[in-house]
């Protein structure tokens, strides 16, 4: 049995924003069939705040603890879906996204969490911060006509509002590759502090 995992942290989004990611994801992928993206499933759609790696399983009580420790010092809070885009940019696109929108405190929870899991040894992340749900990723073979294809099917694709969700806690998650892409599964969830406790 082995004795690390694949982990990362996010946030878990409401089972209304999945249903509308899911029919965005598939307008999209009605318009672009055959093009070379590994679309990532609806109900894998997290907001990760925090991608970790490898985790050995004796670190994960300890990891665990220090997490649920962070998140209980923050309270609730709103946070709106809509809006498409990709990385590194709309005409090269390799990595396809919904922007996610949200006050201040979602800043503060990443930088919390960035912080204490470097701490335990796993590093900074250089990028700055930039909330979003991946859709799709363009496999690194693609040709510049794949990529072109996509381009122009991004300046044309409109997205709007897709809904809100409260975000009431922070979860961790294993990650297994498997033939069919990767399997989450939730092995902690840390809960944020009720907001009538919070002066």
């Amino acid at each position: 049995m082995s004795t690390v995992i694949r982990a990362f942290i996010a946030i878990e989004m409401s089972p209304e924003i999945q249903r509308a990611l899911d029919q965005v994801s598939a307008q999209l992928r009605a318009g672009l069939t055959d093009a070379p993206v590994r679309w990532v499933r609806a109900e894998n759609i997290h907001l990760t705040l925090k991608f970790l790696g490898d985790v050995s399983i004796s670190n994960l009580e300890m990891l665990q603890k220090m997490l649920a420790a962070e998140v209980s010092g923050h309270v609730p809070f709103e946070m709106s879906v809509g809006e498409i885009g990709a990385f590194p940019n709309t005409r090269r696109p390799r990595v396809l996204w919904i922007k996610v929108q949200a006050p201040q405190d979602l800043t503060t929870l990443q930088y919390g969490i960035e912080a204490l899991t470097e701490r335990l040894g796993y590093p900074r992340e250089e990028r700055p911060f930039f909330p979003h749900l991946t859709l799709g990723r363009i496999s690194r073979g693609a040709n510049p006509g794949d990529i072109r294809r996509v381009s122009e099917a991004l300046e044309t694709f409109k997205v709007g509002f897709l809904g809100a969700t409260r975000v009431a806690a922070v979860n961790l998650y294993r990650s297994d590759l498997g033939p069919s892409g990767a399997a989450y599964t939730c092995l902690f969830s840390a809960k944020m502090a009720p907001e009538n406790t919070k002066s």
